[in-house]
Parts: structure tokens; sequence; C-alpha cells
């Protein structure tokens, strides 16, 4: 499998306080100066295109909270060979900057969306905000940020309730619901007991929707494997990285906030690459560096991953 896709986590910061990935707040975060800034960012993007990277994922944090993101895009989808820019967010501000993004040249987004109780939802982010994220989901669909995919963690004792009508969301909207496996990745998030496989939460599903059939999604590019209730507008994808193991599928490298590449998300190795950007690097040296990161790829399986406990945030989604 090439390497062909790079995460970039713009921020450590977020405006939420998920239970599966945020519940400390700021708690732990790096300072200001040790996180890389615009520039930084568009010359590592633009050495790894070098190596071969086409598909470029902003995210972070919560990476509408950067000051003048839409630049950032704009200088990064302006790179020769980055054939896709797309975005993670939880959504809260997408409502008054999706125009300005598609602008730029971002092409589509991800929005975090846990539930579409308003209790639930409350309850799992901290906030009472879900008005403003399905206002942001509707804008991103209006301007063209599509095919959006709405990001669903499954906790048994959180939000398991919400399947249903999620799922439901796809027989009316252009939108690609897609559940995920809780995976604790600390001991400051939800229990482990909280895990649900996807294989119930499709049963959960069937049992109101009826069987789901394969379907083929645009740009899918990644673990997820989606499925249609017969006669729906969207579609429903399941990424189960506890019940399954795709790492020999997996073509992507992450750029954390603060500039390391890591070439698995459960990687015991980075590659500290702020380090050669502000000791005065050459491009050749961050090239270098970047392939071994690369070549690094292949000794990872989730078996065999020895990475220690960390926040997903400071690494980014």
């Amino acid at each position: 499998m090439a390497v062909d896709y790079l995460r970039v986590s713009v921020t450590d910061r977020c405006n939420l306080r998920c239970i599966y990935c945020n519940p400390l707040g700021d708690h732990g975060l790096t300072d200001r100066e040790g996180i890389l800034d615009f520039d930084e960012i568009q010359r590592v993007v633009r050495l790894c295109a070098d190596c071969g990277i086409r598909k470029v994922r902003l995210t972070g944090g919560e990476p509408l909270m950067c000051r003048n993101i839409a630049d950032l895009v704009q200088r990064l989808a302006g790179i020769a060979g980055i054939e896709d820019l797309s975005l993670t967010t939880n959504g809260v501000f997408l409502d008054r900057m999706a125009a300005d993004l598609k602008v730029a040249g971002l092409k589509r987004v991800n929005i975090s969306l846990d539930a579409v109780d308003r209790q639930c939802y409350r309850q799992m982010t901290g906030f009472d905000l879900l008005p403003q994220v399905l206002a942001g989901m509707h804008k991103a669909i209006e301007v063209g940020l599509t095919p959006a995919r709405l990001n669903c963690v499954v906790m048994r004792e959180a939000n398991l309730s919400q399947v249903t009508a999620l799922a439901e969301m796809t027989l009316r909207l252009p939108v690609s619901v897609r559940f995920i496996e809780y995976c604790p990745t600390t001991r400051i998030t939800g229990p482990a007991s909280d895990y649900v496989p996807n294989a119930e939460v499709r049963r959960i599903v069937e049992s109101r929707f009826g069987s789901l059939f394969c379907t083929a999604v645009p740009d899918a590019g990644g673990p997820a494997v989606y499925f249609q209730v017969e006669g729906a507008v969207g579609s429903i994808g399941f990424i189960s990285g506890r019940s399954s193991v795709f790492c020999q599928d997996c073509s992507r490298l992450r750029l954390t906030s603060d500039g390391r590449i890591r070439p698995c998300l459960h990687a015991d190795q980075c590659y500290d690459v702020r380090d050669l950007l502000r000791g005065g690097a050459s491009d050749e040296a961050i090239r270098d560096l970047i392939r071994r990161a690369i070549g690094d790829k292949s000794r990872y399986t989730r078996m065999t991953s020895t990475a220690e406990d960390f926040l997903m945030q400071s690494i980014g989604g």
C-alpha cells in the first residue's frame, strides 16, 4: 500500500470536552510557541508531496479554532501534487466558515456528531451546541463541501441509543454516517467496557431499517466499509478499528500540531520535524526524515504497537 495520505493537526486546542477524547479540556496542552505555524505546515506538506503524499486532511483539536484557517487551506490547495484537501471538525463554527473554506480550496468535511438528541449531545461533548453543529452540516452540504461525513464514536453507556436516529439521517440527506468503534487511548477517557463492536451496531440498524447493501462512496480512501439502506439518499459506514485489523491497507502519516511525524497512530516512535524546521535544515534533510517515517510504517500493526497512552486531541483525529 503506497503512503499517499497525510493528516495534519493544526492545533491541540478544542472548544468541546468529548468524553472519549478531551474530558479535561486544556489540561496538558503544548505551549503555543511549540505549535507549528502556517509557514511551517506549508513547507512540510510541500515536501511530503515530493515524497508521494497526494491527500491531506486538516484536523486538531478543532482546526476551525485557528485564526485565518482559510488562508492555510488556500496555501495547501496550491501545492503541486496535492489532489485532495479535506478537514475534520466538530462543526460548531462551520456554519459561518463553510463558504470561505470552499472558496479557499477545501473539498469536503468530516463532522463529529455523536448524538442527534440535544441532551445526549451535551452529555457527550460537555456543551449544548447541537443546533450549531446541525446548521454547520447543512451549510457544508449547501456550499458543496461534499460528500459530508458524520463521525459517531459509539459508547455503550453514553450514546448507543442514538444509532438508529443517526442512521435515519441517511434516508433524506446526502451524508455518510460513520460508526466508529470506541478505543480508549488513555485512562482519563471513558471505560473500556463502553466498547461496542460494529457488528452489534449493524444489527441495531438492520433491525430498524432492514438489510444493508454494499455501496461505493466517492473519495472513500480509508478504513470505512460503506452500506446503504434501500432507497436512502446517503450511506452508512463502519470503521472497526478494534474488531478488525486494517493496518496492511493504511496509507497515512500523521503530522502532530507540535511538529512530529507519526507513521502510525499507535507508533512508539515519531520523527521530530519541528527541530529540523527551526534549526535551518535543508529541504532534502526534511525529505529524508519523511521518507524514513514512510519506510517505518511497515513494522506497525495493532498487535505489535507499544505506544504509551495519549490524548487524541494532541495527535489529530
